[in-house]
């Protein structure tokens, strides 16, 4: 279903920041205008089986976001090979795509597209994703004039319309209140029992052991661990957070 074959995503951090033309022409001539290579993620194998529930943990800036972005295909690799069999649907940037001068009505459309759903498609779903979001009062209000909050569950609710058999989940937990939060978990508990290969990115270790078959422990770019949910919790908390 998914494979990653030695995989680093590489980038490149300029040692000097130029502004104008001037300073970037001369820069261009300049053998000391130099880069630092940053290694987001390093070396990486993976397999993920049909169905399989794995968590992905690690502390900020492990990794695990670009990993998933690597699956996604938004960002390519600068190394190895990542192999994805079926449609993806990611659910990481939640709200990317929304414009503030558009309703939530609007955006429903808009973001619906985003996703590849025709017009016609997301006509029939704009009901159900304002009931699930909570804002049907606000179908003709702006975006701008929501709060994050609100963004985030009517971002959700249209993600989740999805039918694609792989999931990416990242952090998808922290979009809203403890009700809308159980909504959240409910989606992906279903999601699970329909047997789609999810990748759950999560620092709360409550999430991690009810839904995960096994679990990743990444660190500084590097997969250090891949096995059952409690031993790699603890090798997490042993060796990663007491080292911090």
């Amino acid at each position: 279903m998914i494979r990653l074959e030695s995989v680093s995503k590489i980038f490149q951090i300029p040692h000097v920041k130029t502004k104008t033309l001037f300073h970037k022409l001369l820069s261009f001539s300049n053998r000391g205008y130099t880069y630092e290579e940053l290694y987001a993620v390093r070396n990486v194998s993976l397999e993920v089986k049909p169905g399989e529930f794995l968590g992905i943990i690690g502390k900020n800036g492990s990794g695990k976001s670009t990993l998933l972005r690597l699956i996604a295909g938004i960002y390519q690799p600068s190394k190895g090979t990542v192999r994805v069999n079926e449609e993806i649907t990611p659910l990481l940037e939640l709200g990317l795509g929304f414009d503030d001068d558009f309703s939530c009505k609007d955006n429903i459309y808009v973001y619906g597209a985003l996703l590849g759903y025709s017009r016609k498609q997301m006509s029939a779903m704009v009901e159900e994703i304002l009931s699930f979001a909570e804002l049907e009062k606000f179908a003709d209000t702006k975006i701008e004039n929501l709060s994050s909050g609100m963004r985030m569950r009517l971002a959700f609710a249209i993600a989740i319309q999805s039918v694609t058999p792989v999931i990416l989940f990242d952090e998808v937990l922290a979009v809203g209140d403890l009700v809308f939060k159980k909504k959240c978990e409910d989606i992906i508990t279903q999601f699970k029992a329909e047997g789609k290969t999810i990748l759950f990115v999560s620092h709360t270790f409550d999430s991690i052991r009810q839904y995960c078959d096994r679990v990743a422990v990444m660190d500084k770019g590097s997969l250090v661990g891949i096995g059952s949910v409690e031993q790699m919790i603890e090798l997490y908390e042993q060796t990663i957070l007491t080292a911090a």
